[in-house]
């Protein structure tokens, strides 16, 4: 028995996103700098990835455009990318990461609501292992005193919120089939990435090695990544999409430790390893449960 579809394309995409964090930390750009290139760059990509292959021309002249759930999905990948970029750049890394690391209970919740789907308690025990997990890879080795401060609290806040945002996003591409969900994408994109330059005027200056960094995320792993995973939703509940995409959280880091040589603490490689063998559990569940079949949407 083969891997569900949207299961493949979920992993594909998770692992395409892994060296993300190296190539921003290689920009060497300011939070604002970063919305600004990395939004606007891979809104054009998600634009043209629409047009060439995802059938949005046809979908425009149905009126696609004027759905609501279209203008959702725009809203919620601003929320996305402007959230995750102040998140980033007011609170200690950690915080925001395990704010993200939500995604997936927010994507059942709202799978539940919204498309009747019902995880077993097998999918929640590994939800519940991959978020104590990446809980212990990423605070295990940050300092106290760091934990208790506005600034880290409204870091949290704005995790959540990039979390809710993505479970949103991937239940309603779930649910509409239909829907040119690239070209919201890249609306939305777009549209933080310009406010973003009228925020940071500073963004319009970068120096060729930032440019050539920034573009290669911008216009390569952050849009094609994104792509596999809202595509996945479509043949894979949002959880299990949701579930995957964490892979970035914990490989994220040996990345930049191979990258820059900022190795990880004890408590980011075991709780590093609790995710990556809790996900390749669930990777082998999917082959022998009826559940790796699409499920379905009601």
């Amino acid at each position: 028995m083969t891997l569900n579809r949207g299961i493949l394309l979920a992993f594909a995409g998770a692992l395409l996103l892994t060296p993300d964090s190296l190539f921003m930390r290689w920009s060497e750009l300011d939070g604002g700098a970063m919305l600004a290139w990395r939004a606007s760059l891979s809104g054009i990509i998600y634009i043209v990835i629409g047009y060439m292959f995802g059938g949005s021309a046809n979908a425009v002249r149905q009126g696609g455009l004027r759905l609501f759930s279209f203008w959702i999905l725009v809203l919620c990948q601003i929320s996305n990318a402007t959230f995750f970029a102040f998140g980033i750049a007011i609170a200690p890394v950690a915080i925001v990461l395990v704010a993200v690391a939500t995604v997936p209970i927010f994507s059942v919740i709202l799978g539940f609501f919204f498309l009747g789907e019902r995880p077993d308690f097998g999918t929640w025990v590994i939800i519940g292992v991959v978020f104590l997990g990446i809980a212990l890879s990423v605070l295990g080795d940050i300092d106290p005193t760091q934990l208790f401060n506005p600034y880290t609290a409204l870091g949290a806040v704005f995790g959540l919120l990039v979390a809710i945002s993505l479970a949103i996003n991937f239940v309603i591409i779930r649910k509409n089939e239909t829907l040119p969900f690239e070209l919201a994408l890249g609306f939305g994109a777009i549209i933080a990435g310009l406010g973003a330059f009228v925020l940071f005027p500073a963004a319009r200056s970068l120096s060729f090695e930032s440019a050539f960094y920034i573009s290669l995320t911008g216009l390569i792993i952050l849009p094609i990544s994104f792509y596999l995973l809202s595509y996945a939703s479509r043949f894979t509940s949002a959880a299990n999409v949701s579930m995957l995409m964490l892979l970035e959280t914990v490989l994220g880091p040996f990345w930049v430790w191979l990258g820059v040589g900022e190795a990880p603490g004890i408590f980011g490689l075991i709780g590093g390893g609790i995710v990556i063998a809790a996900l390749f559990y669930f990777l082998l569940r999917q082959k022998v449960v009826s559940g790796s079949r699409a499920e379905p949407v009601n």
